[in-house]
This record gives C-alpha cells, structure tokens and sequence, in this order.
C-alpha cells in the first residue's frame, strides 16, 4: 500500500484523512499467471493499482490476438472506456505473472472523488496519462521494429524482462522471428 500512496502523493500531496481514506477503499488482490483481470465483453467495475507483477492488454483483430501494451510494478491498470462509462470492454486485461493488485471499485472512487485532494490526484494523473498515451501513440506509429524494441529495452525495462516473446512481437508489431534476429542484432 505505501507504494500506492507514494505515486499518489507524487501528483497530489495527501492529507491525513484522504490517504486513510485511499487506504481503506483500495483492496488487496492477487492474480495467478494467465487469470483475467479485465475480460472483453464485461464491463469493468475496478482500476487496479500493481504493487507487483505484469498485465497485458490485449484484444483481437481480424481474428488475431493483439498485445496493446504490457503493464508491470506501479503503474495504473484499467479499461477506460468501460470503467469510466460503465459499458462492455472491447479489450482484455491478463496477469502474465503472478501479480498482486490494489483495486479500487467503481463506486468507491466516486466516494473517494468526494476528498478535494484525491480528486485534484485524479485530474492530475489522468491529464498526464492521457498526455503520454497520445506522444506514445504519435512515436510509436512512426518508429520501425527494431527502434520500438529499442525504445521499450531503454523506456520499460521491466516489459522486456516480464513478458513473454510472442506478447513483445504483437505489441511492436513483428513475428517471434523477426523480434528474435533484433534482439540478435542488438546484443
């Protein structure tokens, strides 16, 4: 848990009362390897919060699976279209390891949107989040395998070390053949 006041507290300082209430309303939960998190066709009711482990985004196109991204230790995880409009998700969260998670329920953080100080957390973490996925996006669409690669070895260490071939290959965009003569060419 202080690793999750920790990163709140580098938005937005909390008071007393609101890290006792952050406290109290995210729970402890664990995954084993492979259990969903967030299923695709489910509405999403939690935002998790990973203490430690890895989880993959992912969803299908064209009848092929494809990784979105990889999230490890601190970072925030949900589906925000079905989180925040309560609607069916389109994408499906997994644990690619053991992994121990904070949830938060939605309704809780609507309780919890009532401290000043956890909303102002909120505004902050959610402009910057938005902020990064948006350059990511520019960045990445117009890198090639090998700098993507390159870019998630130097960025996102843990990814690298996490996560298994085949879910890097689909995140970059490549085969676990073409991913295997990069990292050859690199080493």
């Amino acid at each position: 848990m202080d690793e999750l006041i920790q990163i709140i507290n580098s938005f937005q300082k909390l008071d007393l009362e609101t890290e006792l209430a952050v406290r109290k309303y995210f729970v402890l939960e664990n995954f084993k390897k492979d259990e969903f998190v967030i299923q695709e066709g489910k509405i999403c009711n939690k935002v998790y919060f990973i203490q430690s482990g890895a989880v993959r985004r992912f969803c299908f196109e064209e009848g092929l699976e494809v990784t979105k991204w990889i999230y490890t230790n601190n970072q925030f995880v949900t589906s925000m279209s079905s989180f925040f409009e309560q609607k069916p998700s389109f994408e499906s969260f997994q644990a690619c390891e053991n992994s121990v998670l904070y949830s938060l329920s939605y309704s809780d953080e609507q309780i919890l949107m009532q401290y000043p100080l956890f909303l102002k957390f909120h505004v902050n973490q959610l402009r910057l989040y938005l902020s990064k996925i948006n350059e990511f996006h520019h960045l990445f669409r117009v890198m090639t395998a090998q700098q993507k690669y390159e870019f998630l070895l130097h960025s996102f260490p843990q990814i690298v070390i996490k996560a298994k071939l085949k879910h890097i290959a689909s995140l970059i965009g490549v085969s676990q053949e073409t991913l295997s003569r990069i990292r050859a060419s690199i080493s």
